[in-house]
Parts: C-alpha cells; structure tokens; sequence
C-alpha cells in the first residue's frame, strides 16, 4: 500500500485499527508511568498494543525496544517491565532523569528510601518552624517571569528541600527526590499546567501564597516508595533482568554513540509535532531549579539542537531549502512562504523555515532509523498534521513519503484520535492567513518498516 492510498483510506471516525487510546492521561493511573505528568507522549496501554503487534514472537528477552524521543519513558518502563530491552534518546534533561530514574528504580533498596522519606520530613519540620533558619541553596541565578515562580514563604521551603537532596549520599535516591520535587513544584508555585505551562492569573486562577512544601513532596515519595516496591515484585518474575539504558541525546548522535547498527527490533516513538510547541518552556521550571540550566534562556535543554528546531530558532535565517527532493512538499514550503510577507520573518517566510527545517530533520532521523532497525523490524510513529500560516502539512504523509527515500517501507497509516477542528488556529493573526474550511486536526501512527538493503 502507497503513503497516498493509506492517507485516502484513512477513516474519518476514530478507527483506531484495535489499539487503545493513545492518550497519555491514562498513565496518571499507573505505577511508575504516574510518576510525572506529562504534555506529550502516549499511554502504556498503547505501547502494549504495539508490542503485541509488531514485536517478533521469536526472540523473547533478547530483544531490542527503541524510543528515539523517549521523554519520561513510557515507552521504555513498558517494554522494560515486560522484560524487554530498552535503550532511549531523550534531549530534554529533565524528562531524561525521569526515564533514567524509573529504569533504575529496581535497583533502590526500598528500605534505605523510606528512611530517607522519614527524615526528610523530619528536616522540613524543623527547619520550616525555626523563625531564624536560612536555607543554603539559592534561587537558580537568572530564572525569571512575568510573575514569580513561588511566593516568598513557599520559596523558602523549596529552598530547604533542596538543601535535604543535595546532602543525600546514594545518587539513585538522590535523583528520585530530585524528580519527585519536579514532578509537584508548580502545583505549588503561581504558574499552572494548562495544559502548557501559564501563569495562574492568566487563567483567573488565585496565586498560591502558603503551602506545605514537605508534605506534598513527602507525598509523593511515598507514593513512589510503593511503585519502587511493585517494580521490584515485577522484575522478579521475570526469567533474566532486562538492559536499559537512557542516553541524555539526540537521537541524531545515535550511531557514534552506541557503536553498533541493525540491531533494534522495533520503535515505537512520537517525535516533536509540527506545532511549534517548545517543549523546553513547558519544563523550565524545572530545568532551572534542578540544576539543568542557568539564566535566562532555554539553553540547559539545547533547543537549537532538538528534533525540528522550533520556529523562533529559524525565522530570520536566510531561506531554507529541502536537504532532498520532494517537489509537492516544496510546493507547499512556497505557499507558506508567500503568507503575510507583510509580517516579516513572523510571517510565511519564517514559518517556512521552520518547516524546511523540521522535514530535513525527519529525513536524517529516517536515516538514522533505517540503520538501527534489524532488516524487516518496524518503526511505530506518531504524529499529528499541523496547521501553518493557514496551509494544512500532512506530517504523517510526508513522514512516510521520506521514509521511503530512506530505505523504509511505508505498511500503514493508523488514524488514532481527531483532536479538534482548528478553527481557532487557522484564524491566528500571526500563523495563518483568513481561511474559511475548517481542518480537522488528527493523531495517528505511520508504520514504517526496514528493508533488506537500501534500493
């Protein structure tokens, strides 16, 4: 089946060909995925069904599972726990300790962690009683906002719960209080997951002046105590403790680093959409505060080298051409271009830039890909279409279409979910022009599959 058969056969319901929703809030159930909330990613259940249909069924436990954009590992903690193999890139430093953190937390002796727990909580009474105590950690130098992060009184407890963490003496506890503190700081803080991080007044909401910053953090640890307790129940039943391994990386680098080919038997991944969405802004409060950035910037989560770039990293560039040939996506790139040239680089000709940009990156990952990938192993890849400067970018077909340049055999498009219409974001004054038909925004999964050789 061709990448234009598939897309026209699509179906225009959520025909999901048997997989479960892809949605990442069912992991706020689970143990260990319910560790982080998350914007991105998919559900485990989905990652299950993925597994099931696209693993070979010889091989068992010397299998390989691939996420090239790992995130916070629901990808790798399910194949893992199913006894699987795991190796995962992920480029955001924070995301990346909540993969490493979860693989690693079979190895945490639990008991050491609730004494740990007990005084933490201990530390924070008293410290947060004394009238007189300062805390030794400071603010992250040049992390700022249109509103501060925490009120004064809350910050002051932040601050003392990091002096607790950074005298924890075994690394693998440490960095689980470290996640556990990122995972509930701007449930306490003036700013709100809305799902992209906002200020609170933005969204009418009261500012947060008071909190127990022990308790909720204490919380939590408890919490994860007993997903650290399940993990290890699970890992025992297993015949052998699989490999897993979280690489702080663009996938980009993959081959230099892991110095062999030809050996994953299957991806299942979703990369950046085509929606500008700047994953780094989302976590900036915790790459700061933890220690992955400093001042003002995003730097700590190298945007500049992520997958796609994003369009503020590209619009005043000089223009960007295709790496490859593609003449329909070239004719695309020059409608985006000739929108709102009234606007400059914030106009068609940017935007267009960062098109360019993300499909030359799609083409590099397809080869990275194709190398990785046993012959005949499959890639499962989800994506979204996107609505740029009015123009709808089918990512899914395209995606597909560089597979194929790439030595990849494009087997399916799968239609998982339609999200919304997108009126609202074909009338954006600065991404579209006037545009009467509404577009429907849809999620699915494009499965591509290695060939023998390159043709």
């Amino acid at each position: 089946m061709s990448v234009q058969q598939a897309l026209l056969l699509m179906p225009t319901s959520n025909g999901n060909g048997g997989f479960r929703d892809s949605a990442f809030v069912k992991n706020k159930e689970l143990p260990i995925h319910r560790w982080v909330p998350w914007i991105a990613g998919f559900s485990a259940q989905f990652v299950d069904d993925c597994l099931s249909k696209y693993l070979p069924q010889n091989g068992g436990h010397r299998h390989w599972v691939l996420d090239p954009f790992a995130g916070v590992g629901t990808t790798l903690v399910q194949a893992y726990t199913g006894g699987l193999n795991v190796v995962g890139f992920e480029i955001n430093p924070y995301a990346a300790l909540a993969s490493k953190v979860k693989l690693g937390a079979g190895a945490i002796n639990s008991a050491a962690l609730r004494a740990q727990i007990a005084g933490f909580r201990k530390f924070m009474r008293h410290r947060c009683d004394s009238r007189n105590g300062r805390p030794h950690s400071q603010p992250p130098p040049g992390f700022s906002g249109r509103t501060e992060l925490f009120s004064p009184a809350i910050e002051r407890q932040v601050l003392f719960a990091l002096d607790y963490i950074t005298e924890i003496q075994l690394p693998v506890i440490r960095d689980l209080f470290r996640l556990a503190l990122g995972s509930v700081m701007v449930s306490f803080s003036n700013y709100s997951y809305e799902p992209s991080l906002t200020r609170r007044c933005a969204v009418d909401k009261e500012p947060i002046c008071e909190a127990d910053v022990g308790a909720r953090l204490s919380q939590k640890l408890n919490l994860m105590v007993e997903d650290v307790e399940w993990l290890q129940a699970k890992l025992q039943s297993l015949r052998r403790e699989p490999t897993g391994k979280v690489y702080v990386d663009s996938i980009f680098n993959a081959i230099e680093t892991l110095h062999r080919k030809s050996f994953v038997d299957l991806v299942v991944t979703s990369p950046p959409y085509l929606n500008n969405y700047h994953y780094p802004r989302n976590t900036r409060p915790q790459l700061h505060w933890l220690g992955f950035a400093s001042g003002r910037g995003y730097q700590g989560a190298r945007e500049t080298s992520s997958f796609g770039k994003f369009w503020q990293t590209v619009r005043d560039m000089d223009p960007i051409a295709l790496a490859f040939e593609m003449p329909e996506l070239n004719e695309i790139l020059k409608e985006i271009a000739g929108r709102n040239l009234d606007k400059a680089s914030y106009g068609g000709p940017g935007w267009a830039n960062y098109v360019a940009t993300y499909f030359n990156d799609t083409h590099r990952f397809c080869n990275v890909l194709f190398n990785l990938l046993k012959p005949n192993a499959a890639a499962i890849i989800v994506l979204g279409n996107s609505i740029i400067q009015g123009v709808e970018v089918k990512t899914d077909y395209f995606f597909g279409k560089i597979g194929e340049r790439c030595g990849l055999t494009f087997e399916n498009t799968i239609l998982l979910r339609e999200k919304r219409t997108g009126t609202s974001i074909i009338q954006s004054s600065v991404r579209v022009d006037k545009a009467a038909v509404k577009t429907v925004l849809y999620e699915s999964a494009i499965v591509l599959r290695r060939k023998e050789s390159r043709p």
